[in-house]
């Protein structure tokens, strides 16, 4: 390991399935690693990724890392034992670097394959904890990594239908109706504002058939 944390546990029987993405939220990337290092932080997380690129290896990815808190995606809960986290160094009042952006997509490539992990199971912080977590936060580029095949997201549409039940079915954990529409616009339409529209409606749909 780069910068081995001792943040970490047994994985309780499970297997990584899902990969969950966070900014840090902190000034710098130094200052990240020192929490996520520091044992009475008692947070980890599985990867690190600067501003200019570089890559900190900081839990084995075989183990369960403390990244994800309370919440859950598509009915399960526990989301440390089933997941990697990747932090990327971002104080989340800017774009993040592109540099940052090509050793993610580098990371994210190895990362699916050695796990058998697909574009539907990459999610952010936000996704799995609606109104707690707002991380990677609207400056995020998930349309570039859907390009990819690394991530979904779309613009397109399909018919109408109850938003909450597109919701549930994309993954999304049961619960407060505006955090749920908050945390899915978070990610896929973050220019949205006010009230649940049609729009948002028509895409969640078009959502739910993509990863159906």
């Amino acid at each position: 390991m780069t910068h081995p944390s001792p943040n970490h546990g047994d994985r309780r029987g499970q297997r990584p399935s899902l990969i969950v993405l966070h900014f840090t939220k902190m000034i710098d990337a130094a200052s990240a690693r020192a929490r996520l290092c520091d044992p009475a932080a008692e947070v980890s997380a599985h990867w690190l990724i600067d501003e200019d690129g570089s890559i900190d290896a900081l839990v084995p990815e075989d183990r369960r890392a403390w990244h994800a808190g309370a919440g859950s995606w598509r009915g399960q809960d526990d989301v440390n034992s089933r997941s990697i986290g990747i932090e990327l160094a971002n104080p989340g009042d800017r774009p993040f670097a592109a540099p940052q952006m090509a050793a993610l997509r580098d990371l994210l490539r190895g990362i699916m394959a050695r796990w058998q992990i697909g574009p539907d199971a990459v999610i952010a912080h936000s996704d799995l904890a609606p109104g707690r977590k707002d991380d990677p936060g609207p400056r995020f580029d998930w349309e570039g990594l859907a390009r990819e095949g690394l991530a979904v997201f779309t613009r397109r549409t399909a018919a109408d239908a109850p938003l909450a039940q597109s919701l549930t079915a994309i993954g999304y954990p049961e619960g407060d109706a505006d955090a749920r529409l908050a945390a899915f616009r978070l990610r896929h339409r973050p220019w949205a504002r006010g009230p649940e529209t049609g729009a948002d409606r028509a895409v969640a749909a078009a959502l739910r058939d993509l990863t159906a």
